[in-house]
């Protein structure tokens, strides 16, 4: 292809959907990790027939996705360069920002006492929590005592997030998006605090046997430390439009549009609904559900489902794609519905490429997730990043 011959592109981030260790997964505790070949071996049908053709079976082996030759798509397996397997490490080296110290993590001890005084102080409410949890299950544990205290539930994950839940019928929605607003101001202002994401996440019900989360949640990230494929792109006048978490991820740096999305059916739909628009630039989404709802649960047959819905909604985005629009369907990090605990995965990731003229063929591995965004900005003509080559030539 030549040089901007995509006039859009649309980037979709199949949120945990990793395919295989990674050569370093020893270091994360990780050795074995694969999930999307886990899922595919342990589930008794698996009916995904257009990521099957794309090619998603050339570039991880499974008992049930068989590799096809040639591949619709050209695919290939991309290495993370950067350090940790959280989504803003995996996002920002994926639009050209190699991470190189982690975000800082309060798995075994929780938040400092400091931090935590000055959330009560701030909010007037108690913190209670303030350990190391699966959402689900300290919301069942502690969202009973927060129906009477009108507590905060504050925890946190193998991953650099302060997470605060809250029973909207306790703490209006407004009122949490504030107190999460200000645990980002003051964890920003100490650099031994500084978290990658703020994360609100409200639910719903009177006792544990029916608590659920709503689609209210909010992230609150870091801002980029350097400019990325997105401003980049913004800044020489092409359209960057966020779908899903996206916004929250970048901070909305370098991003001209966003919508908020409910799941990842909703995402694919409102990604369907931009081919019908006319803009030139980049369409970025993120479906989280394979992450969210079904990876830190450990609920591989749930994933599976999730995924056949995407292939589904995937065939009708296809049919959509004008001549001049290029598709890739990335991952961020895994999330192996198997493996022990329930954080992520250190795993090689799909890099998928189709078009309308497209020549499918199986790429050697990728040393960076910055693959990504350097086609991009190569298609562009705008600055390449530091950090990931492009593969513009050989789509």
């Amino acid at each position: 292809m030549k040089k901007n011959q995509f006039k859009r592109i649309f980037v979709i981030v199949a949120d945990s959907l990793g395919i295989g260790e990674a050569p370093d997964a020893k270091k994360y505790n990780d050795l074995g990790a694969n999930t999307f070949a886990h899922i595919a071996n342990l589930s008794s049908e698996f009916h995904i027939p257009l990521l099957q053709t794309l090619g998603i079976g050339n570039i991880c082996i499974n008992n049930k996705i068989k590799p096809v030759f040639p591949p619709t798509g050209v695919v290939a397996r991309m290495k993370e360069q950067s350090i940790g397997k959280d989504t803003l490490t995996g996002h920002f080296e994926m639009m050209g920002l190699k991470v190189t110290h982690p975000f800082p993590s309060f798995t075994e001890n929780g938040f400092p006492k400091e931090l935590i005084e000055a959330l009560e102080k701030f909010s007037g409410r108690k913190v209670i929590g303030n350990i190391s949890a699966s959402g689900t299950e300290i919301m069942k544990e502690l969202g009973e005592e927060q129906l009477k205290t009108g507590a905060l539930i504050v925890y946190t994950s193998a991953d650099s997030v302060l997470q605060i839940a809250a029973n909207e019928e306790i703490i209006p929605l407004s009122e949490l998006y504030r107190i999460c607003e200000y645990a980002r101001k003051i964890t920003k202002e100490n650099k031994d605090w500084q978290v990658g994401r703020i994360i609100a996440r409200p639910f719903i019900g009177n006792k544990k046997e029916n608590f659920v989360r709503t689609s209210h949640r909010h992230d609150y990230a870091l801002k980029p430390f350097g400019k990325t494929t997105l401003n980049h792109l913004s800044e020489a006048g092409y359209e960057v439009i966020a779908i899903g978490k996206i916004y929250d991820i970048f901070d909305g740096y370098g991003i001209t549009k966003s919508e908020r999305t409910v799941s990842n059916h909703d995402g694919m739909l409102k990604t369907i609904a931009k081919t019908k628009e006319n803009f030139e630039g980049l369409c970025f989404t993120n479906l989280v559900d394979f992450d969210a709802l079904y990876g830190h649960r450990r609920d591989l047959q749930g994933y599976k489902l999730a995924i056949e819905e995407f292939d589904q909604d995937l065939s009708i985005l296809i049919r959509s794609l004008r001549e001049e629009d290029l598709l890739m369907i990335v991952a961020d990090h895994g999330n192996d519905p198997i493996h022990h605990g329930t954080d992520h995965t250190r795993e090689l990731v799909p890099l998928i490429c189709y078009h309308n003229n497209i020549k499918g063929k199986v790429l050697a591995d990728l040393d960076s997730f910055g693959c990504v965004g350097a086609t991009i900005c190569d298609n562009f003509l705008v600055q390449l990043p530091d950090i990931g080559q492009s593969i513009l030539g050989e789509l």
